[in-house]
């Protein structure tokens, strides 16, 4: 709801793409720090409890955010969102692999995907729409239907806990810095950093291009929700009815592979292209390729994780978290620099993480996928 939103919004402080940058980063490193923490706690005490918590918070962080009126306000409520954010995802990717088994595991993130582009589709839409009523508007009205979420999740939502508690307790106890160094021995560890440079590759992207669409092409917040609702629309129906089989057919890591050379060719694309209509397939065609990487890397995750899925999911939004915080206030200083620089940096860094996971995948990948299955 917020993104279409948030350039206009900024006008108001009189601040631009830099700051932008700098708030998504913000929120990323939130979500970095408190990532790890909320994947262990939810293995050792049951996933429920967090997602509540991390749904108030941010249903809190977003009304602080639309009566902000200095810019420490903004960073301090977007750090917030980040932590709530947090709070919500490793719990909720690790409930959806504790309820599937590992066949039907591409299948669960599959939905869990289609779940999340569905907010990114419908979202862009509503914040549009409400910013005729006034700027602020949106951020109430998002952190509304947070907290809606946490009292139904409190009625609805089955408390699973992890079965292995003992053993997972003193490993529970480790810090931040403890985590990532346990992460470089995780058969997983390679993938993790395929999502710190996809997720660097593709911030690039997502937190500069309303910026990019409004200063280029003078974009109003409802032209640039159309532009994301399309792309995200496509992405929910493909995300149901055809990862799952996707999966199947190739496997996740090709599915994988060809996606990134298809979202570096399209941010590539970005540069060049003028016209409503083909900068939303151009748009669309990017957002598509991102919705099946997500799953793919998510399912790939979980599959060699084993018991420790909190942990695996609390590392795999840590990782993420970093190439969302350092690729935005990259972006967003390159954007006041040159308009295309940071779409040609993106694409740089996606091409490398092509290459880096295909690598991957001709020494480690099958042997490791192998030994999972027989786990």
């Amino acid at each position: 709801m917020v993104v279409p939103v948030l350039p206009s919004y900024l006008d108001l402080f009189g601040v631009g793409g830099t700051i932008l940058g700098f708030l998504v980063a913000d929120f990323a490193f939130a979500q970095f720090i408190f990532s790890p923490i909320a994947g262990n706690l939810s293995d050792l005490y049951g996933r429920k409890f967090f997602v509540i918590l991390g749904l108030i918070v941010f249903g809190f962080s977003q009304i602080f955010f639309g009566i902000a009126k200095a810019i420490w306000m903004l960073f301090f409520a977007r750090f917030l969102s980040g932590a709530g954010a947090a709070f919500i995802m490793p719990p909720v990717m690790a409930y959806v692999a504790d309820i599937t088994t590992v066949e039907e595991r591409g299948k669960g993130m599959g939905f869990l995907g289609a779940a999340i582009s569905l907010g990114f589709m419908i979202g862009p839409g509503i914040g549009g729409f409400l910013a005729k009523v006034n700027l602020h508007f949106p951020f109430y009205f998002g952190g509304i239907v947070a907290l809606i979420a946490a009292i139904v999740s409190f009625i609805v939502l089955p408390n699973i806990k992890q079965q292995q508690k003992e053993r997972l307790i003193t490993k529970g106890k480790d810090n931040i810095f403890q985590q990532l160094l346990r992460s470089l021995h995780t058969p997983y560890f390679v993938m993790l950093l395929v999502v710190f440079v996809f997720s660097f590759g593709i911030a690039n992207f997502q937190s500069t291009l309303s910026m990019y669409l409004t200063y280029k092409f003078g974009y109003t917040p409802m032209d640039i929700a159309i532009v994301m609702i399309i792309g995200g629309f496509l992405g929910v129906i493909l995300q149901v009815y055809i990862v799952d089989q996707l999966f199947k057919r190739f496997g996740e890591m090709k599915v994988i592979l060809v996606n990134l050379i298809i979202a570096a060719l399209s941010m590539v694309g970005m540069v060049y292209i003028k016209g409503f209509f083909i900068i939303i397939t151009i748009t669309s065609i990017f957002q598509i390729a991102t919705t099946f990487i997500r799953p793919a890397v998510n399912t790939l995750i979980s599959k060699l994780a084993g018991a420790e899925q909190g942990f695996a999911a609390g590392m795999n939004n840590a990782y993420m978290s970093l190439g969302n915080m350092v690729g935005p206030a990259l972006a967003g200083i390159m954007l006041e620099w040159k308009l295309s620089s940071p779409f040609i940096l993106g694409a740089f860094i996606l091409f490398a993480c092509y290459i880096l996971a295909h690598l991957w995948t001709m020494k480690k990948a099958p042997q490791l996928l192998k030994a999972n299955e027989e786990y």
